[in-house]
């Protein structure tokens, strides 16, 4: 490990704490990001819901959103073990790297080093995944808490405290939810480093780019923003 390294390696962890602090929901900022104005609608969808005697949509939704967190925990795992299987291979691996042009050998213990941080970062996402897996299903147990159409003029305030249980239970899976998939993603930068320090650099701020652009300036934020049918129809056919 050489000062480049740590200073990309530096600049890789503070770009990651940075952008999870733009971009978590809970900075209200001038340019609202993605995560938040979906919160917002997450938060509709499960006002609207009371009002439905039939709430077989809902529970769909949230089915889909628990199948979606299980597969990206599945995936997780399986890169782990793609990992360790990497490790197991080193000697390998550094034979291949000497024939390559470009590429900066750090050795035996640097390359170690750099696979046991792709552990870390995947060994993350799978807990972020799993817990918001368990976040979801809570999320389900109190949706199921709130009172039928009927019974809501019976008892509106304790109707209101249930339903702002299951939307903060509902925003906070989807918030571990985001975190795993924000270390996925840079996970594709972390891969730089088997390249070079600069490189490393260089890929950690393109997909930190990606990230902010997807966040801050994309056609999906756009659309949540844009409330008349004409924009969203202007919208509809226009690519991420």
């Amino acid at each position: 490990m050489q000062t480049a390294d740590l200073a990309a390696l530096c600049f890789f962890i503070l770009s990651w704490l940075g952008f999870a602090w733009a971009s978590d929901g809970n900075r209200n900022w001038q340019r609202e990001s993605l995560t938040r104005l979906m919160n917002r609608h997450r938060g509709l969808w499960i006002r609207n819901s009371i009002r439905r005697d039939l709430r077989m949509i809902d529970t769909s939704i949230i089915a889909g959103l628990q199948n979606g967190t299980a597969f990206f925990a599945s995936t997780s795992i399986i890169a782990i073990g793609g990992c360790f299987a990497l490790l197991g291979a080193t000697e390998e691996a550094l034979r291949i790297y000497r024939d390559l042009p470009l590429v900066v050998a750090g050795g035996r213990t640097g390359f170690e080093l750099k696979v046991c941080g792709l552990i870390a970062i995947f060994g993350y996402a799978f807990f972020k995944f799993g817990w918001s897996y368990r976040l979801f299903n809570y999320s389900s147990i109190l949706f199921g808490t709130i009172p039928m159409p009927a019974e809501l003029a019976e008892r509106p305030a304790e109707a209101e405290r249930l339903v702002e249980r299951a939307i903060m239970m509902n925003v906070l899976g989807g918030r571990h939810f985001n975190a795993g998939l924000r270390a996925v993603f840079l996970s594709i930068g972390y891969l730089g480093w088997f390249v070079g320090p600069v490189v490393f650099a260089m890929t950690t701020a393109l997909v930190l780019a990606v990230l902010l652009r997807r966040q801050f300036f994309s056609a999906a934020r756009q659309i949540l923003v844009d409330t008349s049918p004409q924009s969203a129809r202007s919208h509809s056919g226009e690519k991420s």
